[in-house]
């Protein structure tokens, strides 16, 4: 078995879908994994992939263009998905997407399109939810909009989109805790992502806490507006659950 590794990132995973194809070693014979490969297995032959910008967009011209664009979207939305299956699941889905056609998003009861469209929605859930749970707050004296999530999933491409179009005047960033990346939009551009360390992470956290006089008033108005008989603990938690909470400034 000829094993294809790569970083969680969706340019290195489309460079690995392409060198697993052109690889021509049969698509019954090869496997697509994240790195890091924790166990590996005996009797396989592991070979490493660097991500490639011109390639990565190689393969989503391809999709776009051969399978259709709601393919791309569901393969997009698989691959920010947290869970290790995704990349070889990928595979087998433009496998057969591009010998059925567009039609391959209907097929359901094929395993590799039931993996692949059970992960893209629930990506897109999550970024749902985020879009209206996401609080901004003030920072560098005013000068910037700053939010703090935590997602399971890899959703800033996702989210940030929505803001841009809410804000467009507006200089904001959009940090993820956990990969350490953030969306940062500059007053009428478009945003970029870049990586952020942990240190100015926290210099952020300290800033919002000292420079943000509405923060006080939010949180006392969520809980003043608040009618303590009607409280229903288990529907709240529907609406909005605990995993949310954490980064929001009126459960601070």
């Amino acid at each position: 078995m000829e094993i294809y590794t790569c970083e969680d990132q969706f340019e290195s995973m489309m460079t690995c879908v392409y060198e697993a194809w052109a690889s021509k070693n049969g698509h019954s014979n090869v496997r697509l994994m994240l790195e890091p490969v924790l166990e590996p297995e005996l009797f396989c032959r592991y070979h490493h992939v660097e991500g490639d910008p011109q390639i990565a967009q190689k393969v989503v011209r391809s999709v776009r263009r051969k399978i259709s664009r709601k393919a791309y979207e569901m393969m997009y939305g698989a691959a920010m998905s947290f869970r290790p299956e995704k990349l070889d699941a990928i595979y087998r889905f433009l496998v057969l997407g591009f010998y059925v056609g567009a039609s391959v998003t209907d097929l359901l009861g094929e395993a590799c399109v039931n993996t692949v469209f059970q992960l893209d929605r629930k990506v897109k859930n999550e970024a749902h939810y985020f879009r209206e749970f996401i609080r901004f707050s003030s920072v560098m004296d005013g000068r910037i909009l700053w939010a703090r999530i935590d997602p399971k999933c890899d959703i800033l491409t996702l989210v940030a989109p929505h803001f841009c179009d809410r804000m467009p005047s507006e200089a904001w960033m959009i940090v993820d805790g956990v990969r350490g990346m953030a969306a940062v939009h500059p007053p009428d551009e478009e945003f970029y992502l870049t990586k952020i360390s942990k240190d100015e992470l926290s210099r952020m956290e300290v800033s919002r806490g000292k420079t943000d006089p509405y923060a006080g008033l939010w949180e006392s108005f969520f809980h003043a507006v608040g009618i303590e008989q009607r409280r229903n603990v288990k529907c709240q938690r529907t609406m909005l659950p605990l995993w949310y909470r954490k980064n929001m400034t009126e459960f601070q």
